[in-house]
């Protein structure tokens, strides 16, 4: 499956269980438009039900990974009675929840697991998107910027509550607070992101592990993916029965029962993704 049409905002294409989506809007380090944004959301939340997708990878074309929303290009506005603002309050709220809050949502409940390949500029939205994934890897050149604070916005999509559970609330002040560019050594070394590649070996990285992923007992990652992004907001005991209540879904599974059956007989497990 491809859609590579010229002049595509978002392109797809499915290899054997890995289906990699790409921003392609190089002349605007790939800024997604609201229409953008829900398009890569139907694409995770259709990749869920997908059973030939096992593993997403989720990147940009042109050198850069997302540069944040398309401010040039708002979404056309539903019509208004006559003398009513072109802005009234309660839109703005509204259109983080409908296409930035949902973006991140999708990638994060998206069941399989999305790795974010990272080249160039990840900032604001973009920086959340990267940081939303189940694994990040960036290329030696990959940028990460908290831009918001530079045109006096607060952070939306989601990068308050990403960033504090990944680095710690001073940390995540800092970044927010001063907008700093953050290399892509640094941000190994804060924890954003995996692991860090020469730029030419990017693609050809995430593409293996993408691979191993697809390979892989695809219900037990899902049941694992939602643990861990569940764990810190519950509390031990929530954790705990949610769980015991995984491993027993887990274990009804053809892929669960290949696992251990597999064990017992010493030989290779064949994981078929359900």
């Amino acid at each position: 499956m491809t859609d590579a049409a010229a002049g595509a905002h978002i392109v797809h294409e499915l290899d054997e269980g890995v289906l990699r989506i790409t921003m392609n809007r190089p002349d605007v380090k790939n800024a997604l438009g609201s229409t953008d944004r829900l398009h890569i959301v139907e694409l995770l939340e259709r990749a869920s039900e997908d059973l030939h997708v096992r593993a997403v990878v989720l990147t940009g074309s042109g050198g850069s990974f997302c540069s944040g929303a398309d401010l040039r290009s708002p979404r056309e506005p539903l019509p208004r009675p006559d003398g009513a603002p072109a802005t009234a309050q309660g839109d703005v709220g509204r259109g983080i929840r409908l296409y930035a809050q949902r973006l991140i949502v999708a990638i994060m409940d998206c069941e399989k697991p999305v790795i974010a390949a990272v080249d160039g500029i990840a900032a604001g939205m973009g920086a959340h998107i990267a940081f939303a994934c189940d694994l990040v890897i960036a290329s030696d050149r990959a940028r990460f910027i908290e831009v918001f604070i530079r045109r006096a916005l607060v952070p939306d999509a989601g990068g308050a509550y990403l960033l504090t559970r990944m680095i710690g609330p001073h940390k995540a002040k800092q970044l927010m607070f001063f907008g700093d560019d953050v290399s892509a050594a640094e941000a190994e070394k804060l924890g954003l992101v995996n692991t860090v590649v020469p730029a030419d070996e990017l693609l050809a990285t995430a593409g293996q592990w993408a691979t191993r992923l697809a390979g892989g007992p695809t219900r037990t990652l899902a049941l694992t993916k939602a643990l861990v992004n569940r764990s810190l907001d519950v509390d031990r005991a929530t954790a705990f029965e949610a769980e015991a209540n995984a491993q027993d879904m887990n274990m009804m599974t053809h892929d669960g029962r290949e696992g251990v059956t597999s064990f017992v007989e010493r030989r290779p497990a064949a994981f078929l993704g359900w």
